[in-house]
């Protein structure tokens, strides 16, 4: 029972710090990585373990899932250099990097283990990133090179740490051998990724309800990663291609109420997963600490502090030399015209090297090592790497994710808002459809109707870009009413004229009438 106690009492926990990073516009990571930090000091910890084998699948499967549907497949298309650049050139980079510096100060470690702790800290987490960028307005496509970077630089991260771990445990690595196995893996899972996906769709056909839909969905994402890693594919290109496939595909045979549903259920389970992660973490750095000679524990925080100098300083160097991948390219062919605007300078630059935060796949990897020591089948210098991989994530998280907001404030980049006009434009073209479809229907409520989507396209069409407006024009009397009727039926309810079975029926029709009537930001 004690352990169900902890569980609940850091939960809330949880709870309260994340309430605390949304207050001050921090990303509620950095605030989870002080709690899992503090729990490395607490006594009376129960000692929690997980299988390593179970780490990847468990942490990066339903992130990179959740992140891939959300991507533009078409953004990451038209950004594809800049964002090549960053996830697999700033990898490389900084993995060289990690492992030079690692080399230099713990001489006996060997070149596997250094180039494993190297990939382990070089890619930055796309939920840490973005948690910040949803407070601060930022140009479109500079937020879509982080997303991309975030998404992509995973799959080469985590297959250097694949190889680096396999020839650490094995003694034994040759590139010919290696080289066809790496293509077959990223061909295969680009392929497979895909294929998966169409079949999850004819399957997804079959089930109608949100809790069989959403359960689903989990077996999937952690079935499709396992399978993969089985038959040696890339376990992220695989999940990141279906998850992008399924999301082009889905919408149409996707009903309303399984959205709203399954949206806030892995909005959910993504937050949770960054709390275990940083409590199994923290439950590890204890022990760790504990271990450690006086000594021995300021070697190891000397080495730590040396890896998050390098990893920082090495994404600065790596961007702004080339200032800001050719200063992001802003104005290169393929953009659409709303985002073909000049070069946004060095600012672009400074933004794209400081949001370089690590963190749920950097805990993920860590805590995926073999444990024990080289002669027993397990990791050579582990707990070195461990309390490096946290002290990094952590290190960025605070120091870079608590200035991230304020640095983007001063820099003040700015755009012209494509997505805004995009989502105006085709606002509008949606309610002339729907004026269209309308057109044969000669009842009362159809009438009202098409006045209120007439209404809204004669300001689109006032407007000098063919922008619509954001509500129409009946949503704020409609909110009004839903307000009243709401409060007569919990009037009625506390006076016992109707029951709670009656009352759930009402207040979820209520509820969707006002979700109706509720623009996206006032939701």
């Amino acid at each position: 029972m004690f352990v169900f106690y902890w569980i609940v009492g850091v939960l809330f926990g949880a709870v309260l710090l994340a309430a605390l990073a949304r207050r001050l516009g921090a990303p509620y990571p950095a605030f989870l990585a002080l709690g899992g930090a503090g729990l490395a000091f607490l006594p009376g910890v129960p000692n929690l373990s997980l299988d390593p084998d179970l780490a990847l699948a468990l942490f990066l499967a339903p992130v990179l899932m959740d992140a891939g549907y959300d991507t533009s497949l078409r953004d990451l298309m038209r950004n594809w250099r800049p964002i090549a650049g960053l996830a697999i050139g700033a990898v490389l980079v900084t993995t060289a990097a990690v492992a030079a510096v690692a080399i230099w100060l713990v001489p006996d470690m060997p070149l596997p283990a250094a180039i494993v702790l190297g990939a382990i800290v070089a890619p930055p987490d796309a939920v840490a990133a973005l948690t910040v960028l949803a407070h601060v307005p930022l140009p479109h496509r500079l937020a879509t090179i982080l997303r991309g970077e975030s998404l992509l630089n995973d799959a080469a991260s985590l297959l250097i740490y694949r190889l680096g771990v396999a020839a650490a445990i094995t003694g034994h690595f040759s590139l010919g051998e290696v080289a066809p196995a790496f293509l077959l893996s990223v061909v295969g899972a680009l392929i497979a990724g895909p294929l998966a996906a169409l079949v999850y769709l004819r399957v997804l056909r079959r089930f109608a309800d949100a809790p069989s839909t959403i359960v689903l969905q989990f077996v999937v994402t952690f079935g499709l990663w396992i399978a993969a890693e089985e038959i040696e594919l890339s376990g992220v290109l695989t999940v990141v291609s279906f998850a992008i496939t399924v999301a082009r595909r889905a919408p149409d045979q996707t009903a309303p109420r399984q959205r709203v549903i399954s949206n806030a259920v892995w909005e959910t389970v993504i937050f949770v997963l960054n709390v275990l992660a940083f409590v199994l973490i923290g439950n590890q750095i204890g022990p760790i600490l504990e271990r450690l000679s006086a000594a021995q524990e300021f070697s190891y925080l000397l080495v730590a502090a040396g890896i998050l100098v390098t990893v920082m300083v090495v994404r600065i160097a790596w961007v702004l030399p080339a200032s800001g991948i050719r200063r992001m390219r802003f104005g290169e062919p393929g953009a659409g015209k709303d985002e073909a605007r000049a070069d946004l300078g060095m600012g672009a630059g400074f933004a794209v090297s400081w949001a370089g935060m690590r963190g749920l796949v950097t805990v993920a990897a860590a805590l995926a090592l073999p444990e024990g020591g080289p002669g027993g089948g397990g990791f050579p210098h582990r707990d070195l790497i461990v309390l490096t991989a946290f002290c990094v994530v952590l290190g960025t998280l605070v120091f870079q994710g608590l200035t991230l907001r304020p640095l983007l404030q001063r820099l003040g980049l700015e755009d012209a808002d494509p997505v805004g006009r995009e989502v105006g434009r085709a606002r509008a073209e949606a309610y002339g459809a729907a004026v269209e479809t309308l057109k044969n229907d000669t009842s009362e409520a159809a009438d009202a109707l098409r006045r209120e989507f007439h209404a809204v396209l004669a300001q689109a069409e006032a407007h000098e870009e063919g922008l619509a407006p954001e509500s129409l024009p009946a949503d704020e009397p409609r909110r009004r009413a839903v307000h009243a009727a709401r409060d007569r039926i919990l009037a009625m309810r506390r006076d016992g004229r109707i029951g709670d079975d009656a009352f759930s029926v009402l207040e979820e029709e209520l509820d969707w009438a006002e979700l109706n009537a509720t623009p996206r930001a006032e939701a």
